[in-house]
């Protein structure tokens, strides 16, 4: 237990005490609200209207008026949109990047208040494990759209009227998640399996350029003409319901991803398949949105550096950093397989995001990211990588969710001249939050314009971006590139003291940590029991959904 736990834990004790010696009967809101980061907030807001009522009373409450909360606030910013006409262009965008991600609250806040208003006082592990993930994002949401009103603050009047109530409406939702975490959420039997789940390890070629999917006969040629393509099983079929081929000479369904995508089913919950784009080899310059209503949808390509879709939006040029994304995702269940995305606006430009990732339970196998500063904004819900090679320098994989990397080749590049690189910059914003970065079996190396640079750069292995980051490396190649401080601070003390930054039987040249930071946030983990809890298995529940994607994965420490 590190310090800010103690001290939590002393407060709580002593708060007890105070309570039961000041009334024979005590408040249930002020026993409940010791549970939350904002006890005096959570009172304000959660009245003692019950003598019985209990965390689940009132964290059902809590949720209630978060739903509610989220409304208005959907409400107040379409207000401001349709003023938008007096507004700067890069305060429409950060609105507009509220608008989305207020939408998305509002769904989950549906989502989670059915959940808990009809559930007992239990309920089954992997329900509370979905709860307080949309929980959550809502708060990952609620923030990045805090973090764009900032950026954009000093070009226009009217920061106040979205600030100051969005300020609020996340100290109720960090009340719902602290409630939700204590009345519902056990801790979880940790596996500490090693080794790689063989059942889920076996690539197929397929005979005859067959696919071993569940067709109609009508897209018989199409499969045909794919199944030359190196796809996964897993334990027998995976099921796809359609297929669409994408080939910009025209020959094929569609010459864009994007009209791709539009084809696809609108809310499909994924019981009769996936709807499979097969991208074929080609340079495909155009922004592609995986909109919240294409759900389990999956998009193949002829490989790494052979299907490239690619763009150039950046802070710089007027973009958030949100919306600087060539490629972004939110619908559930999206996999993504032998794609290069890209983003080529360069270091110069700052912010320049390759690929967006905000979908619950996606999955990048042997793709390829590439851009410099913030390349990969894994932003919010579980997501999976395995064989990947990400690029960049400053903060290239940063977000919120909570976002596994397996067998990854993760690149550092050349920098501007004066910049250092980190890998990492992770942003969670509260103690119950099941969000973090685990980086299993990677490798970290150079990138060739940085290996041949005539200058020094130095690389660490991540910065606190918010108050409570949290980045596990366990099990990976460490070249010499990092610096032997490993970690590098975000503004002065920021965090130190409260992120949580760890290693694990890392080898290499650069995973000695003698000379690691003092941070009382930073440890080395010894026990391998401690570890297993940032595996593919306990980390994104990965034995739940990565069997029926297809990939291949190692469950446990290898």
């Amino acid at each position: 237990m590190d310090s800010n736990s103690k001290l939590f834990f002393s407060f709580f004790a002593v708060s007890l005490s105070l309570l039961s010696l000041s009334s024979a009967v005590s408040p249930p809101s002020n026993l409940v609200c010791a549970y939350t980061p904002y006890p005096s907030f959570c009172r304000s807001v959660l009245p003692d209207t019950n003598s019985s009522a209990n965390v689940y009373d009132y964290g059902r409450l809590s949720v209630r008026k978060s739903l509610s909360s989220a409304r208005k606030f959907l409400s107040l910013i379409d207000k401001y949109l349709r003023k938008s006409s007096s507004l700067t262009p890069t305060a429409v965008a950060a609105l507009q990047d509220c608008r989305f991600l207020a939408a998305l609250n509002m769904d989950f806040l549906l989502t989670s208040f059915q959940t808990v208003n009809s559930s007992a006082n239990t309920m089954p592990v992997y329900k509370a494990d979905d709860i307080q993930t949309l929980l959550s994002a809502i708060l990952t949401n609620t923030q990045t759209c805090l973090d764009g009103l900032q950026a954009t603050a000093s070009s226009w009047s009217l920061k106040n009227g979205i600030y100051t109530p969005l300020a609020n409406d996340t100290k109720l939702y960090s009340v719902s998640l602290a409630l939700f975490t204590k009345g519902w959420v056990t801790k979880k039997k940790k596996r500490t399996g090693t080794g790689t789940v063989t059942s889920h390890e076996n690539r197929l070629n397929f005979p005859n350029g067959k696919l071993p999917f569940k067709m109609s006969n009508r897209h018989q040629a199409i499969f045909e003409s794919v199944g030359k393509r190196k796809l996964l099983q897993a334990g027998g079929q995976i099921l796809v319901d359609d297929v669409v081929v994408v080939c910009q000479d025209g020959s094929k369904n569609f010459t864009t991803i994007g009209d791709a995508v539009a084809a696809a089913p609108v809310n499909a919950n994924g019981s009769n398949g996936y709807f499979l784009i097969y991208v074929m080899e080609g340079v495909y310059e155009e922004y592609v949105a995986i909109a919240k209503n294409k759900k389990y949808l999956m998009m193949i390509g002829d490989g790494i550096n052979q299907t490239i879709i690619t763009g150039n939006r950046s802070f710089v040029d007027g973009s958030t950093t949100f919306n600087s994304s060539t490629f972004s995702v939110v619908g559930q269940g999206f996999v993504a397989v032998d794609i290069t995305f890209r983003n080529t606006a360069g270091a110069i430009k700052h912010q320049a995001v390759a690929v967006r990732n905000g979908a619950d339970f996606s999955t990048f196998y042997s793709c390829s990211f590439e851009a410099y500063q913030d390349t990969l904004y894994v932003h919010s819900l579980r997501q999976f990588y395995r064989e990947c090679d990400i690029y960049g320098t400053v903060d290239f994989i940063f977000g919120n969710a909570a976002a596994m990397f397996q067998n990854c080749n993760i690149y550092p590049r050349l920098p501007l001249m004066g910049q250092f690189n980190a890998v990492t910059a992770q942003g969670r914003t509260d103690p119950n939050q099941n969000t973090g970065i685990s980086i299993h079996n990677c490798t970290i190396k150079a990138a060739d314009d940085l290996a041949s640079g005539n200058f020094t750069v130095q690389t660490y292995l991540g910065r606190p971006w918010k108050l409570y980051s949290r980045t596990i490396y366990m099990q990976s190649f460490m070249d010499s590139l990092i610096n032997p401080l490993g970690w590098h601070e975000w503004d002065g003390d920021f965090a130190l003291n409260t992120s949580y930054y760890a290693e694990f039987n890392n080898r290499g040249p650069g995973s000695d940590t003698s000379g690691r930071v003092s941070w009382s946030g930073y440890h080395i983990i010894t026990d391998a029991k401690d570890a297993a809890n940032f595996t593919v298995t306990n980390f994104v529940v990965g034995d739940d959904w990565l069997p029926q994607v297809g990939v291949p994965y190692a469950g446990g420490l290898v």
